[in-house]
């Protein structure tokens, strides 16, 4: 049986609209991987992801929370952006860069029209980028809001199959 949480999740597995944003991200930031993730205290659900990377998700999929940064923007509030994980002393002892094999790093929380946190709209990719532009964040922002917004309004959809990457 399905969870209610992991039933949510997948609600969002294939969505034309939010799929065009993960585009959209991908191109604007040059990044080989963009997901919208449902994040809690205790889980991080893969929703709907572009992979270009081989990183090897798909929606349903789960990772430890306790080994994500989503999970840092689920407790904050605040967006993340790492240009290069190695040059970022903040980010470069963090557990997930060196366990997905990741140098760059940016990171939304979606936020609810009635103001629950949903989750991230987040990229990786193995190489470094230049996202801390001064036009990139407010962007990203949008493209989150946008996901938050049909998020809100859609209805479910039927469930699919759930595994968890383990690591």
């Amino acid at each position: 049986m399905i969870d209610e949480l992991a039933a949510d999740a997948a609600r969002f597995g294939d969505d034309d609209e939010i799929r065009r944003i993960l585009e959209d991200v991908a191109a604007l930031t040059r990044m080989g991987f963009v997901a919208v993730a449902r994040i809690t205290e205790a889980r991080w659900i893969a929703c709907q992801v572009l992979d270009q990377i081989d990183f090897g998700m798909s929606p349903g999929d789960e990772l430890r929370i306790s080994t994500t940064i989503c999970n840092d923007i689920r407790e904050s509030g605040n967006a993340v952006v790492i240009d290069d994980v190695s040059a970022d002393p903040r980010w470069n002892t963090h557990p997930a860069p060196a366990l997905y094999g990741f140098k760059s790093h940016v990171s939304l929380p979606i936020i609810l029209s009635d103001g629950t946190f949903f989750g991230t709209l987040c990229a990786i990719d193995p190489h470094p980028r230049k996202l801390a532009q001064a036009d990139m964040v407010p962007t990203l922002r949008r493209f989150a809001d946008h996901v938050a917004s049909i998020v809100s309004q859609r209805p479910a959809m039927q469930p699919q199959t759930f595994r968890t990457i383990s690591t």
